[in-house]
């Protein structure tokens, strides 16, 4: 694919370390591309890492997995989304390990995945962990991706109620994460509605989304501490950039006690063009539009006086009949004069013709 400095989509992000005073162990990239010259269909692929093993190494295998897997969708060809998400989680997960294993500061170091990866209107997602993705659309808000945590799966084989997930004392233990010694397990899951089974929840890859559609990517400081209708509302009611900022404001007033990363995309509205106005007929072509008028008009009134003079002059005297012009045989008599009546004056009838940033940002962010 080719880079590109603008992004097809509106975007915002932020990161915020919290309350609590550890390192910010969140990482996110974002990056544009098109396809191909021949095909210049826009690309964009967003990511929210959160770094998990303490002291360096959490920031450090969440920067591994978003340069990685940002590098092997900028290699690809784009022509199989899924495929190429999948084989860039393996190695993200593979280049952590290798990593923590190299390092005794570093062993044990992992780190969570949420990916979006935008193709024309077409959204293509993989995650591992607790960081989360969101569809925003019609003023609702639905997390579309899985937890990959204890507590989902007691929620899912009935253990507990999903109201006693927030606060729970297993609420943070992960049973996925991208370091382990095993190939890391990418989930592709798209789930739309309550109830959808997995092969559904997979099958959405590739779903259109419509003008004025969000996506929200965070990592779990933010969805520890805020409600998703909080999240609806901040960025129903303020501009992206304003409400990520709102959302990172309202998570540390109640604590913050963990890093915080958001990064919101949204398909613009399609603006309808302004109607192109008529112009103005130029002062030169009514001027001549005007000098015609009147020659035209002139001929009509001469027309006029021609037809009026043609059928109402008087007519000629005839000679007077003499005896030398009569027949011989006269049977009827004719009158010595003939009256006739004038001819109608004819007045023919005339009829008047009516003379219409957005940009590429980091690869990276900065703490």
């Amino acid at each position: 694919m080719i880079p590109k400095e603008n992004a097809h989509l509106d975007i915002a992000a932020i990161t915020h370390p919290g309350m609590s005073g550890k390192n910010n162990e969140d990482r996110y990239g974002v990056s544009a591309h098109i396809l191909s010259e021949k095909t210049p269909t826009p690309s964009l692929l967003a990511i929210v890492a959160d770094g998990i093993g303490g002291h360096q190494a959490g920031e450090i295998a969440a920067e591994i997995v978003v340069e990685t897997i940002s590098s092997s969708v900028a290699d690809s060809r784009a022509d199989d989304p899924p495929g190429i998400l999948e084989k860039a989680i393996i190695d993200a997960g593979q280049a952590v390990h290798a990593q923590s294993t190299s390092s005794a500061t570093q062993q044990g170091m992992g780190s969570t995945c949420a990916c979006v990866w935008m193709i024309g209107s077409r959204l293509y997602t993989a995650s591992v962990g607790d960081s989360r993705i969101y569809l925003l659309r019609n003023g609702e808000i639905r997390q579309i991706s899985v937890d990959h945590t204890w507590v989902q799966e007691a929620i899912e084989f009935g253990i507990i109620a999903p109201d006693q997930a927030r606060g729970h004392p297993q609420a943070h233990i992960i049973r996925r994460y991208l370091g382990s010694k095993k190939a890391t397990e990418a989930d592709f899951r798209i789930v739309l509605e309550a109830g959808q089974s997995n092969e559904q929840a997979i099958a959405n890859q590739g779903m259109q989304l419509q003008p004025g559609d969000g996506l929200v990517l965070c990592s779990d400081g933010l969805t520890d501490l805020v409600d998703d209708d909080e999240i609806l509302a901040a960025l129903e009611q303020n501009s992206l950039e304003d409400g990520i900022q709102k959302l990172v404001d309202l998570a540390n007033k109640r604590g913050g006690h963990d890093n915080i990363t958001i990064v919101t995309l949204k398909i613009p509205k399609v603006e309808k063009s302004p109607e192109p106005q008529k112009k103005k007929p130029h002062s030169k072509a009514l001027w001549i539009a005007g000098i015609l008028a009147a020659i035209l008009t002139f001929l009509i009134i001469v027309a006029l006086a021609f037809f009026a003079w043609r059928f109402t002059r008087p007519l000629a005297t005839p000679s007077p009949i003499t005896q030398e012009t009569l027949p011989a045989v006269v049977e009827t008599a004719v009158p010595a004069t003939q009256t006739l009546e004038p001819a109608p004056t004819l007045t023919p009838t005339v009829q008047n013709t009516p003379i219409r940033q957005t940009y590429t940002p980091w690869p990276t962010s900065t703490p």
